[in-house]
């Protein structure tokens, strides 16, 4: 990769200077207390992205009053017990050389009182279904004259703390895009125009925080009927007080549509880019965009060809902290693969990340190497095999590693030629290349056993095989062809003319919409009362509606298969039993159990440093998170271990 120079260039923005074009976007994290207070989680993971080149680093979407909170462990401005960490937090940002900014925010009618506490509030009493659909009650004068001193109050905090620039969310459905927007602001008063609003919010920011660098990010439209479309956006944002701005961040969406929030891997990279462009070409302030910009190419063309001035990345830098200054010296980075698996975990907790396993725990990142080097065999080459090998490897150890199959990858590699995941090459071949400059000894085609590794000096052994679905005795089963699911993959056949999938897992979902793209007819039988109910509502937000609409899709769910026959299978629901047209081959999606028969036989060899599994050899359940996780435990584990055996040895 040669170096790419465009975004390499300073950019001014008010009265501070970016040192490139690379913006660390706000991304909700979980990761405060539950006052909205920073940890110490928080400035470290933050912290990493200010080491890894990045220009200006937000924080998250920061409520202004208690009201507006969205999640339980978001960030919160609307004390001053807040300012103590956020200054904190500023020191050590500065000390990287990067810019810190906080996105100022108030949830509307998307905080709901079981987080906040409170009954949300909005422009117009119009419920949020997609977080729970708690009706708010409708903001009164008083009100919202208050919330707008809550954002002055909230700048000035971020002021005192050391904040370099200040972003007024004004996007993805919150308060601020509620009052703009035709779809939740109703009202017949003062507040019915649609802008008066944000410019308040914009005059009391200013008023109170003079000289700070201030923008406002918003979506360029709603993508739901009769919201903003890009024409009214436009004529919305030449109505804001802009010469009041210092930059204009575009983004877009809303609950209703987040799909164009987080955008899904199949669609194209710099999407809203075309959106942006208009206005950079017409405002006399810097302009970003945000939207699939996940390679320095992507970001090269945006800002090479003038349709935005710097570009703002949130899961690109959570997949790799050292994106920028690995994009501004031409040298490879670990890829985002657009899973939005760190998304869907806001519900539940921290957000993780699918292909990092250090997201969270920056500060157990430990790439120092070992003093004592050891050799290491590592049986099965999918995501966790080569994740190991690759930890074990930089850790300063001799590693080997085993692969029946005659390429790497292993099911995950299956996946990848799915429709819904175009993305997940990346990761692979991304090991792939970290493992030839680690010198990992890669023995393609061989199938292990223990005596393979007799006599070869393996001090540890780690077991990385996978896993299988597990049986399923249906009567009849003879009579027909019958599968796992991996095993079609594995296949490589055509694309059947009709097939039957007994299940509606993440795996049966994605190969039903990958074949049903394709032309193939496809039944699906499911105990499961929803398609694709392991998988996180981002995740499947754009397929689930395209299966719905498939004609040559038949569904079945709440049900099990008691009988099969040729063409047929017999089904019990809650109708009761009866026969139903099943053609094509039998596909069974039901999970996938460990894969351990070699555990017990390698342990006989008695690597003196022992026999670990990882992935779904050890339990993890198809995560491709826990098993890059395990890796980094595991490798940690051997290493400790050879260091303590040599300790005693001494």
């Amino acid at each position: 990769m040669t170096a790419l120079r465009s975004f390499a260039e300073p950019l001014a923005i008010g009265n501070v200077v970016l040192r490139n074009r690379f913006v660390s976007a706000p991304m909700e994290r979980n990761y405060c207390d539950a006052d909205g207070v920073l940890t110490d989680r928080y400035i470290d993971y933050l912290e990493r992205r200010a080491a890894g080149g990045a220009a200006l680093v937000f924080t998250e979407a920061s409520y202004v009053r208690a009201d507006g909170k969205g999640r339980i462990r978001q960030m919160g401005v609307d004390d001053d017990a807040q300012i103590p960490k956020l200054t904190e937090l500023s020191g050590v940002v500065h000390r990287h050389g990067a810019l810190l900014g906080v996105e100022l925010n108030h949830g509307g009618r998307t905080a709901q009182g079981v987080v906040s506490g409170f009954t949300p509030v909005a422009p117009t009493p119009i419920p949020c279904a997609v977080v729970g659909g708690q009706m708010p009650t409708q903001l009164d004068d008083d009100d919202i004259e208050h919330i707008i001193e809550c954002f002055g109050d909230a700048a000035a905090r971020c002021v005192e703390a050391g904040v370099d620039v200040i972003s007024l969310h004004g996007g993805h459905g919150y308060l601020i895009h509620q009052f703009l927007s035709p779809a939740y602001n109703k009202r017949t008063d003062r507040w019915a125009d649609p802008t008066r609003f944000v410019n308040a919010v914009i005059d009391a920011v200013a008023t109170r925080t003079p000289g700070i660098a201030l923008g406002l990010r918003f979506s360029a439209f709603e993508g739901i009927e009769g919201g903003l479309d890009a024409a009214t956006t436009r004529a919305r944002i030449d109505a804001i007080d802009t010469d009041r701005l210092d930059f204009l961040d575009v983004s877009a969406g809303n609950y209703e549509a987040g799909q164009w929030i987080i955008q899904p891997g199949e669609w194209d990279r710099g999407l809203l880019a075309p959106y942006a462009e208009q206005y950079a070409r017409d405002f006399a302030i810097p302009v970003g965009v945000a939207g699939r910009i996940s390679t320095p190419e992507i970001a090269d063309e945006i800002i090479g060809s003038g349709r935005a001035d710097f570009v703002s990345l949130a899961r690109t830098l959570h997949a790799d902290p050292d994106f920028p200054s690995r994009a501004l010296a031409g040298r490879r980075y670990r890829p985002c693969i657009a899973c939005n698996y760190c998304i869907d975990s806001l519900a539940a907790g921290p957000v993780p990340c699918s292909v990092n396993p250090w997201v969270g725990r920056e500060a157990e990142q430990d790439e120092s190497s070992s003093d004592e080097e050891i050799r290491v065999a590592v049986i099965g080459g999918g995501p966790a095999g080569m994740a190991t090998a690759r930890e074990l490897a930089a850790a300063g150890h001799s590693v080997d590693l085993y692969e029946r199959r005659s390429y790497l990858g292993g099911d995950f590699a299956l996946a990848a030629g799915l429709h819904e995941y175009p993305e997940y090459h990346r990761i692979l071949d991304w090991y792939r290349a970290e493992l030839d400059d680690l010198s990992v000894r890669t023995h393609l085609g061989i199938e292990v056993g223990a005596d393979t590794l007799r006599g070869r000096g393996h001090d540890a052994v780690v077991l990385a095989t996978g896993g299988r679905g597990p049986s399923v005795d249906l009567p009849g089963a003879q009579t027909r062809r019958v599968c796992d699911i991996r095993d079609l993959l594995a296949s490589e056949d055509d694309a059947p003319e009709a097939i039957t999938i007994f299940g509606a897992d993440r795996e049966a979902a994605a190969v039903a919409d990958d074949l049903l793209l394709k032309g193939t007819r496809v039944v699906m039988i499911a105990p499961q009362e929803q398609i694709a109910q392991d998988v996180g509502r981002r995740a499947k937000i754009v397929m689930l509606p395209r299966l719905a609409a498939s004609p040559g899709l038949t569904a079945y769910l709440s049900a099990i298969i008691t009988r099969v026959d040729t063409d047929r299978v017999e089904i019990r629901d809650a109708d009761g039993t009866r026969w139903v047209d099943a053609p094509g081959e039998l596909v069974i999606s039901h999970g996938i159990e460990p894969q351990t028969e070699l555990l017990t036989a390698l342990r006989s060899v008695a690597p003196r440093l022992g026999v670990h599994t990882v992935g779904d050899a050890g339990g993890d359940g198809g995560s491709l998170q826990a098993a890059t996780v395990t890796a980094t435990l595991v490798a940690r584990t051997i290493t400790d271990a050879a260091a303590a055996s040599v300790a005693v040895g001494a």
